[in-house]
């Protein structure tokens, strides 16, 4: 019952969240449930997480966060990996979302699960990340074992990567569960937000075309280029909509030059059939 009502929970924070993004825009306001007031995600795009927080990672080593912002995007979750379902669900939504994406992890971008919870160990970090690993197969993805990182560290570094990345969350001491929201971040190579998608199912096509735009187009395809070009990404859904006036501007423009076109070459039949005065036929 409990794990059912955290799940429930934590999907409604998302909502909340996306909501209040969506009042920031001038939107109308909603009210917020007791359990979940402090609890969400807020939106501090381009804002620059704190490179240089470190945590251990799942083999126990002590790492800097900076050491996964290279050359390629970060998609970043903060979980925590005893959460009795909402956690499992986010880190299963990124799973399935990169099983149905052709770019490859620790190739085209990295992925990083950070617990917020200071009382786990990189022990359970290991466990998780073999878990999921088998799950995403990786034995046909080789990649994925370098490229999903599962870390664990102290309150003095879990909550400055929290408050830089807007993730608000609250321990429960009726359930003794932390509640929480559900959503990831996409961060660029320099490591700044980029986008951030909620819930714990993200589409194929916005979990691609997130990694591109964060990778400033230095992955992925002319084909993702069009798609940018025809979608947008909405701060208040989390998600890539139509742009429309990028489109009708697409189409205005094709529709001038079919018509140019036309003229053009009903002159030239008109100039054919009717010759200059003088001229033989």
């Amino acid at each position: 019952m409990q794990t059912s009502k955290l799940l429930i929970v934590g999907m409604i924070a998302a909502a909340f969240s996306a909501a209040a993004s969506a009042q920031q825009l001038g939107l109308p306001a909603t009210t917020t449930p007791l359990i979940l007031q402090g609890v969400g995600i807020d939106q501090n795009l381009n804002a620059q997480v704190p490179l240089e927080l470190t945590f251990k990672d799942d083999t126990g080593q002590t790492v800097r966060l900076g050491q996964y912002f290279r050359d390629r995007p970060v998609v970043l979750a903060l979980v925590y990996y005893q959460c009795p379902g909402l956690c499992d669900r986010i880190l299963g939504g990124i799973s399935e979302a990169m099983r149905q994406i052709s770019l490859k992890v620790g190739t085209d971008y990295d992925v990083v699960a950070v617990s917020f919870n200071p009382k786990e160990t990189w022990q359970l970090a290991n466990a998780k990340k073999a878990n999921y690993i088998e799950q995403f197969g990786a034995a046909a993805r080789p990649g994925a074992q370098a490229g999903w990182h599962f870390l664990t560290g102290d309150q003095a570094d879990i909550k400055p990567l929290a408050d830089t990345v807007g993730f608000h969350y609250k321990f429960d001491q009726d359930s003794q569960q932390y509640v929480h929201a559900s959503g990831i971040m996409i961060l660029t190579p320099e490591g700044k937000i980029s986008k951030y998608f909620y819930g714990v199912a993200y589409k194929p096509r916005d979990f691609r075309l997130g990694l591109v735009e964060a990778s400033s187009d230095k992955i992925g395809t002319v084909a993702d280029e069009v798609l940018l070009f025809c979608c947008q990404y909405d701060p208040t859904t989390g998600k890539y909509g139509l742009a429309i006036t990028r489109v009708i501007r697409v189409l205005g423009t094709g529709t001038a030059l079919m018509l140019f076109g036309f003229v053009f070459v009903m002159l030239r039949r008109e100039r054919r059939s009717h010759p200059p005065a003088g001229r033989s036929a």
